[in-house]
């Protein structure tokens, strides 16, 4: 046994006979080093780890992570915070390092005498070099992924990544996922002394706990209505489950699992549709992960290559009124300003802001996609990146150019009384529907009478919707014409 695990005997609980004393002594030590696995249950690298030996739980706090969102960085420490405390109910402890890890693991290797690292993979351009990084230095043994399923299982016959959604999700749907694994019952002491975590206040509720609650709740009812009020931006019909999924405070695959027996256990049909919807979504998230890891130029490049993005404006004053809710039209500003408060937007109004900031205002989808990724609580590289690629037409939609949203109609059909957007826009609190999506239809007198004077009390629209439709069609059309044209 190497000196350095000499000098830390951790000591394992073990079951033994009644009337036994002492506890079995663990000399194989492993390092849990935890990523985007922030839970107890359903984890293989844990499980991995504990099957070899004893464990010491540990994260790193990369200050080359931390930086990129304030709220998600909070979020993160209090699901920490709620980790540790589980972890000591089990006879543990969380370890915390700042810095490195290509650094930070080989010294608490040294340290503790560990014989392997055991972490899940990730999918993001980041994370593998981060992995490769760390393997140049310790025994690093990647179990578990993100995602349901490893995206190197799902390949199509040329051995890629698929690319078509509703291929991969055959192709998915011919696999059987394994059962959940079960928390563990302990956990062994260890000496290794922690770094302190930083005192924030949560932006959400932290913990498997919580995220267990919501999902239970999800499931109990809302989610055989999935199909019918999913779209529905004023009412808080959808599960709200992405921040937990984004940080793996809970399993991907034990909500697959809870989801599918709540939708063959369904009454009706009519609630299976609701239930069949939201998994699919589910694999909308579990496709977009797959996606990153085969093609990581999508991070930042079109995933199809075939497809030219158009002549960006790049207008930095348009911009920013984009960013601050100050667009003049209705759900826009109010989901934007839901945004920069909270941290959360729904998917439909994700959808809508996202098409009027590279379709109407023909700004460069990466501008989008980095403020979205600042901001989101569950902001994923994968999903964020994959769904802006989508909206631009450049990503997996098989209709890249035609897809463009009216947010005044969208309004209309998805917040019909305007109480999503008055609840976020206080200066169109008295603007009675269906004026409220389009206060500049108001005759004048109207507008001072619910003290919304357009221009003055709210911002005029920075653009007309039919022009800037029609600009963006000849952009994108401009492409398709030069991408006939045979080459000389």
């Amino acid at each position: 046994m190497p000196a350095a695990a000499r000098r830390l005997q951790i000591r394992y609980p073990v079951d033994e006979p009644e009337g036994a004393d002492g506890d079995e002594l663990v000399e194989t030590v492993n390092l849990w080093w935890i990523r985007r696995d922030l839970r107890l249950h359903d984890n293989p690298a844990l499980h991995a780890a504990l099957q070899s030996g004893g464990v010491i739980p540990v994260f790193i706090l990369d200050p080359r992570l931390l930086t990129l969102s304030r709220r998600r960085t909070s979020f993160l420490i209090a699901n920490l915070r709620t980790l540790d405390r589980a972890l000591r109910t089990l006879g543990s402890s969380l370890v915390v390092r700042h810095g490195d890890p290509s650094q930070i693991l080989p010294r608490l290797v040294e340290q503790t005498g560990a014989q392997a690292v055991y972490a899940h993979a990730d999918v993001s351009p980041f994370a593998r070099r981060q992995e490769s990084e760390v393997a140049r230095h310790v025994r690093l043994q990647l179990v578990g992924w993100p995602s349901m399923v490893p995206p190197p299982a799902i390949r199509t016959g040329r051995g890629r990544g698929y690319t078509v959604y509703r291929q991969f999700y055959q192709r998915l749907s011919s696999l059987t996922l394994p059962e959940p694994l079960p928390p563990p019952a302990r956990l062994p002491p260890h000496g290794v002394v922690s770094e302190p975590l930083p005192e924030v206040p949560p932006p959400w509720p932290p913990g498997e706990e919580a995220g267990f609650r919501r999902l239970k709740d999800f499931i109990a009812g809302p989610i055989f209505q999935y199909h019918r009020e999913r779209d529905r931006i004023d009412l808080e019909v959808t599960s709200r489950l992405s921040p937990y999924l984004r940080f793996g405070v809970l399993s991907p695959r034990v909500a697959f699992h809870l989801a599918r027996q709540a939708m063959d256990a369904a009454h009706n049909s009519e609630s299976r549709k609701g239930a069949a919807r939201w998994l699919d979504e589910l694999l909308w998230r579990e496709f977009f992960a797959h996606l990153l890891f085969h093609y990581p130029h999508s991070r930042r490049e079109p995933l199809r290559q075939d497809l030219q993005e158009p002549e960006w404006d790049n207008d930095e004053q348009i911009f920013r009124t984009w960013c601050e809710g100050q667009t003049g039209y209705p759900l826009i500003d109010a989901a934007m300003r839901e945004l920069r408060e909270t941290g959360w937007m729904h998917n439909r109004a994700r959808m809508v802001v996202a098409s009027f900031l590279v379709k109407n205002l023909l700004l460069d989808w990466r501008w989008g996609e980095q403020y979205f990724f600042e901001h989101l609580l569950d902001g994923d590289p994968a999903s964020n990146s994959g769904n802006w690629q989508w909206v631009t037409g450049i990503g997996t939609d098989r209709r890249p150019y035609l897809r463009i949203f009216n947010p005044v109609l969208q309004g209309l059909r998805f917040d019909p009384a305007g109480a999503y957007v008055r609840r976020w826009i206080p200066e169109l609190a008295r603007v009675p529907a269906p004026y409220v999506h389009a206060p500049w239809t108001l005759p004048r007198d109207d507008q001072i009478a619910y003290r919304c004077r357009v221009g003055r009390d709210y911002p005029r629209p920075v653009v007309d919707l039919a022009a800037s439709r029609q600009r963006a069609l000849d952009r994108y059309r401009a492409i398709r014409a030069a991408q006939r044209r045979p080459s000389r």
